[in-house]
């Protein structure tokens, strides 16, 4: 669920200074077990607004069109500045593995021409009453004036509070190069999936694209 301004794809969108135009990222890894894609939409309702609107949405997929390696993550969230850095979210998630709910919780971002860091903490108003924490934390230090490295690291774990039991979780590791709107490199995407913990690893080579 998160973003980026001027040294990074996420940082743009968290750091935003004045009313710029806000890029809407898009990443594509191809992995040795899986596909994966992920877009990030944020946009504010005006320039002086509080609220603001974030969608980070991913997909992968295997490549013997098999069910069980389908993954779909949609989150549409609401957000609204209570004070610097800190913000209130609602909306809803839409997860095949924890299905469809409703959601409130908080934001904490903080950006600079290096680094950008994002927490979201929510409660899915659901059934099983889940507790989720998201978050992406980027190193982009300048390698020379037109290159910098790019590292990422994202996150996503989804408690059951009823059952007390793991439901979801991925850790998303990236290292590369950024160049302007380009970043490329290598990743690895490794998730988990409920009570017992079901592993699918995935490590491949990444591409993302900071569209205008």
């Amino acid at each position: 669920m998160v973003t980026l301004i001027s040294s990074g794809i996420y940082q743009s969108i968290w750091a935003q200074e004045g009313p710029p135009k806000v890029p809407i990222p898009v990443e594509f890894m191809a992995g040795n077990n899986r596909m994966f894609f992920q877009m990030v939409v944020k946009k504010k309702f005006s320039p002086a607004s509080k609220f603001g609107f974030l969608s980070v949405s991913s997909f992968s997929a295997g490549y013997d069109n098999n069910e069980e390696d389908l993954d779909i993550a949609i989150p549409v969230l609401v957000n609204y500045k209570i004070f610097k850095g800190f913000d209130l979210v609602g909306g809803t998630t839409l997860n095949n593995s924890v299905g469809y709910s409703p959601l409130l919780g908080v934001q904490h971002s903080f950006a600079n021409r290096e680094w950008v860091v994002v927490t979201i903490a929510s409660l899915l108003l659901n059934s099983k009453r889940n507790v989720e924490l998201f978050g992406i934390y980027e190193y982009k230090p300048a390698l020379s004036p037109k290159n910098n490295l790019y590292t990422r690291l994202q996150f996503l774990y989804v408690h059951g509070t009823r059952e007390n039991a793991h439901a979801r979780s991925f850790l998303q590791l990236r290292t590369g190069l950024k160049m302007n709107a380009l970043n490329f490199g290598v990743g690895a995407n490794l998730d988990q999936y409920g009570p017992g913990k079901s592993f699918k690893p995935n490590y491949g080579i990444f591409v993302g694209w900071a569209f205008q």
